[in-house]
């Protein structure tokens, strides 16, 4: 979704580009992002997310280095879902306010692909731990498999807030 990481928020200038050197939004696109209340509630969600990702992250490491505190990492997990799936139907509420689209517009057509392989890990971490499948390491080593997922789309989020920054940038120097 347009929502995994930043993707609302990628500033509040005009002059982005996207992938192809088109820009990422269309003026009556930036019309409606600016005048839309998903866009601040994506740029909440985003920074709680990414600190739940954190504290998770620790635990699960802890559990997998020590054997100790494989409640605490299951908690922390479901809590990061619990933001996850947050975070993603507001995004495509979002998308849907700003593009049209629910899913897979134009600026954000490849983090959305990948943040349904996020999404997709997430929920099979989900499966195992509610359907008793698997061992509670084997569980734990798909939720570090959600985990990388999510830093790339993250990252995919950040390098086009990175990229929207810039070109705004230049555009406010040349305009």
């Amino acid at each position: 979704m347009a929502g995994d990481f930043v993707s609302s928020g990628v500033g509040r200038q005009s002059g982005r580009h996207g992938s192809h050197g088109r820009a990422l939004y269309t003026e009556d696109e930036r019309r409606r992002r600016d005048e839309s209340a998903w866009t601040v509630v994506q740029g909440v969600l985003a920074p709680i997310q990414f600190a739940i990702f954190f504290v998770s992250l620790g635990l699960v490491l802890r559990y997998l280095t020590t054997g100790e505190g494989a409640f605490a990492a299951d908690i922390s997990i479901v809590a990061k879902t619990i933001a996850l799936y947050a975070i993603m139907v507001t995004g495509s509420i979002w998308e849907k306010e700003v593009f049209g689209r629910w899913l897979f517009a134009r600026p954000f057509f490849w983090e959305d692909v990948f943040s349904m392989l996020v999404l997709a890990l997430h929920t099979a971490y989900l499966v195992m731990l509610f359907g008793g499948i698997g061992s509670i390491e084997a569980r734990m080593f798909v939720a570090l498999a959600a985990y990388a997922a999510y830093v790339v789309n993250a990252t995919q989020f950040l390098l086009k807030l990175r990229a929207a920054r810039l070109a705004a940038a230049d555009g406010a120097v040349t305009a």
